[in-house]
């Protein structure tokens, strides 16, 4: 818990926002006195965090104190799995992700300034997404990092069957190029509707499945944070049994995870 405090406070404090530490659960003094320690440890003036303790269902709680203070961005931390260097989210956490009607933020690591990788979903065609970015490269820029890397996943079954019925290597190579082309003027359109101001940003196509593709990527980048828009809607077991989009990464977080939700 002091490990997501201090960076809470690190992140409310780069982007001049107010704390609300939300409590679910019994209140008794000798909790009282280990969040006082806890708060004078990383210097929080008490004064300038709202301390709620309240009682009942953890996630239900959680999620209409976020309303009633109209919460910007929850955040919440990623548990390390043991004996290997994975992180996953109990089931409160993960729940959460699915139906919070704010942006999330799930820490598992620190963050540091300046040479983070951050990387952004941008490949979601979808009204959500001009926001998503923008608001990543807000969050970019406040917490110090000046490079972005926005990635735009591809997933052509049409474009696989092209190539499989093409008679030739050249033309399989002038599908891939033009396919590959299109998407990338694709991004780049996007891109240039949002507010980069000077960070350094750069543009990569690649493909795969949806979620699955972004968090292996990450991955493999050795990402610091990873940035995506939040699922339009509540998630049932089906979508868990036939995995997408944001459950891919919930199943195995590859780093720092911010999923934005946008009010459109």
């Amino acid at each position: 818990m002091e490990i997501v405090l201090a960076e809470t406070k690190k992140i409310a404090d780069a982007c001049g926002a107010k704390l609300v530490l939300i409590h679910v659960g019994s209140k008794t003094r000798e909790k009282e006195k280990s969040l006082e320690d806890i708060l004078f440890r990383n210097n929080i003036e008490e004064r300038k965090a709202k301390v709620i303790w309240a009682e009942g269902d953890v996630v239900d709680t959680i999620l209409k104190l976020c309303k009633l203070n109209i919460v910007d961005l929850l955040i919440l931390g990623a548990l390390e799995r043991e004996n290997i260097l994975k992180f996953y989210l109990g089931s409160i956490a993960r729940t959460i992700s699915r139906k919070a009607k704010c942006s999330v933020l799930l820490l598992t690591h620190a963050t540091q300034k300046g040479k983070q990788k951050v990387i952004v979903n941008a490949g979601a065609e979808h009204p959500k997404t001009i926001h998503s970015i923008n608001t990543a490269l807000y969050f970019a820029k406040h917490i110090g990092v000046n490079e972005v890397t926005l990635v735009h996943e591809v997933h052509s079954p049409t474009l696989a069957m092209a190539m499989a019925e093409s008679s030739s290597a050249p033309e399989v190579t002038k599908i891939k190029k033009d396919f590959t082309e299109e998407e990338s003027g694709k991004l780049h359109s996007l891109i240039s509707k949002c507010e980069t101001g000077n960070l350094k940003i750069n543009e990569k196509v690649i493909k795969g499945k949806p979620g699955y593709a972004i968090r292996q990527y990450a991955e493999t980048k050795k990402a610091d944070l990873l940035v995506i828009n939040s699922p339009d809607m509540h998630l049932t077991l089906f979508d868990r049994i036939f995995a997408h989009d944001i459950e891919y990464v919930l199943a195995d977080l590859p780093c720092n995870l911010l999923i934005v939700h946008s009010r459109v």
